[in-house]
């Protein structure tokens, strides 16, 4: 049997954590609007609602809303995650013994 290794922590270079950051931030700004702006004025008075009248009862559903708010949803999961996966160890190789 072999000893388990404890994981080790990924040393990332300094470009890759700054580019991890910006990713991070700029998804979560974005799923933060995508959460609440759906359910402002601003939508309903928005010129793309008004460039196609016969749309106009699916961009003021409550289900239309929610799909982008869900997306908003999905982009501070992701943010998150990202945050989680730069700070994560990792396990060293499995070892594989001969047949």
């Amino acid at each position: 049997m072999h000893p388990v290794e404890a994981p080790t922590h990924v040393k990332h270079s300094w470009a890759h954590k700054l580019g991890v950051i910006l990713f991070v931030i700029v998804c979560f700004e974005v799923g933060v609007f995508l959460l609440i702006f759906p359910w402002t004025q601003q939508w309903d008075a928005n010129s793309l609602a008004n460039l196609l009248p016969w749309l106009r009862d699916y961009w003021t559903s409550s289900y239309f809303r929610g799909a982008w708010s869900g997306l908003g949803v999905l982009n501070i999961y992701i943010s998150i995650g990202e945050l989680l996966r730069l700070r994560r160890p990792i396990r060293p190789p499995a070892v594989r013994l001969p047949a």
